[in-house]
Formats: C-alpha cells, sequence, structure tokens
C-alpha cells in the first residue's frame, strides 16, 4: 500500500535530479553535501523517510523509501547515501519514549540523523542518564546532520554491564545515544575510495551528559506503535533503501555507457562502442542483471511489508527473503557496473568519467553491512530451516 505523500517524496527525489547534477563536482572535491541541496533535500522530508507520523514525519514504506534513494542515486551515490543512512536513522527515534523524541526531532520536525550503530564509545552510569565518551567512525552525513545516534557500552563504578536475561544474556549491555551535533567533534579524515559526498567522518564526543530518556537499546521493543516500527522486521525495513543506493547506480551507469557507446571509440578499434556485437551482449546481460535484482527486492521487500500490514504472525521467510535480496542486489549493482566499466575500455579510466565515479562509489557502498558476504551464510541458513546465526534474520 503506497499512499499520495509516498509518491510524492519519490517525486521529489527525481525533481533534484539536475540540481545532484550540478553538484558532483562539488561534493567530490569538498567531501560532504553542498548547502544548497541539503536544504532542498531537507524541505523534501529526504533526511526524514522513516521517521513516525506521530513525530510529524513521513514514515514513508520501505518500496518508496526504496525508490526515493535509487532516484537520488542515478544522479550520485553519495546523494543516495545520505538520504538512506538519514533515512534510516530517523526510524529509531520510534525507540524513544514520545516526549524525548519530540525534543529531539523538533515541531516541525528538522531532524537530519548521522551516527554509528557501532558501539565504539562507553557511557557511564550517572544521576539521571550517562556520562558519554568515545570516538565513532563513518559518521555519514555529519556536516549537515543536526543530531547524532550513537551506540555505546553501559558501564558503572565495577566496570562494562552485562545483559542479564533475553538473547543477549551475558554480552556487554549496549545504549544508543542520542547526542546534539554541536557536543560533538567532527574529525574530518574521510579519505576513501568512493562515496566522497558523505562526508562519513569520525565524529568524537567526551564526557558529555545524556538523559535516559534520550536513550535506548536495539534490543527494546519500539515504543511507537507504527506498522514501520514492527520490531520484527526494523533491520531488513532500515537496509531496504541501501539496495536502491546501488541499484540506482548500477542504473545511472546504464544511462552513462549508453551515452558514451554512441559517441566514443576505444584505442585499437576506431567502430563505435554501440555498433559492436561484444558491447551489445554486455549491454543485454547488464540490463537483465540490474532489472532481475530490481525485481526480487520489490517483491521479497514487499511481501514482508504486506505481511506486517496485514498482521502476519510469523514473517520469518519474509524478513530472510527481503534481506536476502538487499544483499543479492548490493552484488549483483556492483557486478553490472564492472561490467560497464570493463566494456568502455580506456575511456573509463580517467577521473571524472561518470562509469569510473560510479565504480568507486558502489565498491564503498557494498562494503556496508546489508551488503556483506556474510549476508548469503544467513539466507543460507534459514533456507535450510535452521536458526538465525545474526541479528536481524
Amino acid at each position: 500500500m503506497v499512499d499520495a505523500g509516498d509518491l510524492d517524496i519519490v517525486a521529489a527525489a527525481r525533481g533534484l535530479g539536475p540540481q545532484i547534477v550540478a553538484a558532483r563536482d562539488d561534493m567530490e572535491k569538498s567531501r560532504r553535501l553542498p548547502a544548497g541541496l541539503v536544504s532542498a533535500m531537507d524541505d523534501a522530508g529526504l533526511f526524514r523517510t522513516y521517521l513516525p507520523r506521530s513525530l510529524g514525519g513521513p514514515e514513508i514504506d520501505p518500496l518508496s523509501a526504496f525508490r526515493a534513494v535509487e532516484e537520488l542515486s542515478i544522479a550520485d551515490g553519495s546523494v543516495g547515501w545520505c538520504c538512506f543512512i538519514a533515512g534510516s536513522i530517523a526510524l529509531y527515534t520510534g525507540w524513544l519514549e514520545a516526549g524525548a523524541a519530540r525534543e529531539i526531532v523538533g515541531v516541525p520536525a528538522t531532524l537530519r540523523g548521522a551516527g554509528s550503530f557501532r558501539p565504539l564509545g562507553t557511557a557511564r552510569v550517572t544521576d539521571g542518564g550517562y556520562a558519554v565518551t568515545g570516538r565513532w567512525d563513518f559518521a555519514s552525513g555529519c556536516w549537515h546532520a543536526n543530531w547524532l545516534f550513537l551506540n555505546c557500552v553501559v558501564v558503572d563504578e565495577r566496570g562494562p554491564r552485562h545483559n542479564a536475561g533475553g538473547p543477549a544474556a551475558g554480552l556487554p549491555e549496549l545504549r544508543m545515544m542520542s547526542v546534539p551535533v554541536g557536543a560533538a567533534r567532527i574529525i574530518d579524515n574521510w579519505d576513501v575510495i568512493g562515496l566522497h559526498g558523505t562526508g562519513s567522518n569520525d565524529v568524537a564526543v567526551e564526557d558529555f551528559f545524556v538523559p535516559d530518556s534520550r536513550t535506548f537499546a536495539l534490543t527494546d521493543q519500539p515504543v511507537d506503535a507504527a506498522p514501520l516500527c514492527s520490531f520484527r522486521t526494523a533491520m531488513a525495513t532500515t537496509f531496504a533503501p541501501l539496495a536502491g543506493n546501488t541499484l540506482g547506480m548500477a542504473r545511472g551507469a546504464m544511462d552513462a555507457f549508453v551515452g558514451l557507446a554512441g559517441a566514443k571509440a576505444t584505442t585499437m578499434n576506431m567502430a563505435l562502442l554501440r555498433d559492436r556485437a561484444a558491447v551489445q551482449q554486455v549491454v543485454g546481460q547488464v540490463e537483465a542483471i540490474i532489472s532481475g535484482a530490481r525485481a526480487y527486492v520489490l517483491d521479497a521487500v514487499g511481501r514482508m511489508w504486506d505481511g506486517v500490514l496485514s498482521g502476519k504472525a510469523d514473517l520469518s521467510g519474509e524478513v530472510w527473503q527481503a534481506r536476502l535480496s538487499v544483499t543479492h542486489a548490493v552484488h549483483e549493482s556492483a557486478r553490472a557496473i564492472g561490467m560497464l566499466y570493463h566494456a568502455s575500455g580506456t575511456n573509463a579510466v580517467r577521473r571524472g568519467n561518470l562509469l569510473e565515479g560510479y565504480f568507486r562509489d558502489v565498491h564503498a557502498a557494498m562494503m556496508h553491512a546489508g551488503g556483506l558476504l556474510a549476508n548469503f551464510e544467513q539466507g543460507g541458513r534459514a533456507a535450510l530451516g535452521l536458526p538465525p546465526g545474526a541479528p536481524g534474520w
């Protein structure tokens, strides 16, 4: 089920294409999104795609979030990535007590979230909350964010605390801390192979007090009752736009290659690329790869979402198929872009060539947890009827 608001956000993402294309060089050099583009995305709600309606957010469905990120990523992978990350983080405001969530989100909603789910900091128990210290890497979008969500190991006077019960019994107790970006130091160290424009720098916090009401554990049941905040499907929901990011880049690479093929030859062959049988075969294969991977995501994530809306009691089958479809899409996107890159010959190797940029960006994106090869093992375990070996499956 898709409502008009969801379609509006997808249309807004598509409409930003020319502005994104014009900003590509700036993003590559500055390693962040330009202020004008941030404002346009903010106005369109593209940093709050999953923010619950109870908090003034659009709360769009996972397939619409996939499509919005896909549209942005056709124009530039970094822009789509920033939408994916901020929109997915916004979902977890549904784990906070409503009053605290509204304080963070703002009225009207102004949240632009960034952060890290890796527990690289400590939260020392104090009266009424925690004193947070740590340094977190890969904080995508931190330059334009106004709140950081940072995962911490909880410690007290005896050292790290451990969970007493539940599936995480015996493991260190972890809590997400909501920290205003002004309380953090951004360490400008984003020097990487691709996704330059995401500005995924390290952020550091030292002995900053966070009240208990602004914290939550990822293993907690959500407070908000919105279908989107379903604990059973949260990880698959937040990872779905990752597939939109990589498949969007693959579609952008295909568009770039078609344009190149009609205008360029190569060093050893003066025939245009489009007139060569070998190139025609590659294009046909790549089209099937992109379209096939996209169809799997739309089907698997769609069936999972239908199950959520219908109140289906056991969604385990839908969840593992959705997770598997995302990982499959990430790797198929990289394969498709690689095939186009090599088919273009020496044309592709120059800096600034669109294929060269998509090639670098997709190989950075596939390092996300949703794209790891280990996910295929988890999907295989589920298909074989074995218990999950990792969270969110």
